[in-house]
């Protein structure tokens, strides 16, 4: 299922994309898209059910904004370096473990909303990102098998980044990505049954009509059930969490001088294969 959330900025309603491509009202039988509705079973055999039989009404597609695909997200946990390619662009060394870090979940926008360029800022940059979402409570998790069963679905997720304030102001990354809007998230929640192998998707990102990244998740040093698991020795995992699983290369870091670093009026478009397509126009904070 590709499940979603449309409707003005705190006040979106869930809704379910067919197989026909029409937008279909999930009000009556959800009060919303977020972790209670994931950890629950029966309420998502009774969308399948409902959409298979044809009965939910249709909505209208035009104008309406598209939100965040989970509401009420808990934390957003963030794996860096994860990419052979990104690692090696940004002359790091491949990480022995997952780089582990942390987004705000107030950061999450919806995947067509305005980016804002923080004041001050140099160095914002762009980081097409496969998101996972969790659907059922991680904690310790024996095994990247078990890991996998909790995974509710993935989602398109872009990882703006200020690289200054990252890396040359001190302390830990969190400067540099808990930034306002710094987290568009959807257009979808794609069940993870529809995604046999999240490891075999591609991601593509343009900036201004150029493309700047084209990378594959089977480029990624630690898998999505491999995260998964790694993350749950640490903390525990609710249903709605989100994690973000890393960039490929492409970068803005990554590029000879002068780097091409984001500014307001910049048009960022993104997009994984089968989880949808964001587009966000850049402004000043």
């Amino acid at each position: 299922m590709k499940l979603l959330r449309v409707g003005p900025a705190g006040a979106e309603r869930p809704a379910l994309l067919d197989q026909d491509g029409t937008l279909r009202d999930l009000s009556a039988l959800v009060g919303d898209i977020d972790g209670g509705v994931l950890a629950d079973g029966a309420a998502l055999d009774r969308i399948r059910a409902a959409a298979g039989a044809g009965v939910l009404p249709a909505l209208d597609a035009t104008g309406l904004r598209v939100g965040p695909p989970v509401g009420r997200i808990g934390k957003v946990v963030c794996i860096g370096l994860n990419y052979h390619g990104h690692a090696a662009e940004t002359g790091a060394a491949t990480p022995a473990e997952p780089v582990v870090f942390l987004k705000a979940a107030d950061t999450v926008v919806g995947p067509d909303d305005t980016v804002l360029v923080p004041r001050r800022s140099t160095k914002t940059d762009w980081e097409v990102e496969l998101a996972v979402v969790i659907g059922r409570t991680a904690r310790y998790l024996e095994s990247a098998e078990q890991a996998q069963a909790h995974i509710a679905g993935y989602a398109v997720a872009h990882d703006v980044s200020e690289r200054e304030f990252q890396i040359e102001r001190g302390g830990t990354w969190d400067k540099g990505k808990n930034c306002e809007t710094f987290n568009p998230l959807g257009p979808w929640l794609v069940t993870a049954d529809e995604v046999p192998d999240p490891q075999a998707l591609g991601l593509r990102l343009w900036v201004n009509g150029e493309l700047k990244q084209d990378g594959s998740t089977a480029d990624q040093i630690f898998p999505v059930a491999e995260v998964v698991h790694y993350v749950s020795q640490f903390m525990t995992l609710h249903p709605g969490d989100v994690i973000n699983t890393g960039t490929p290369a492409g970068v803005a870091m990554g590029q000879p001088e002068p780097k091409p670093y984001l500014r307001a009026g910049d048009v960022v478009e993104l997009e994984i294969d089968g989880l949808g397509r964001q587009r966000q126009e850049l402004k000043d904070a």
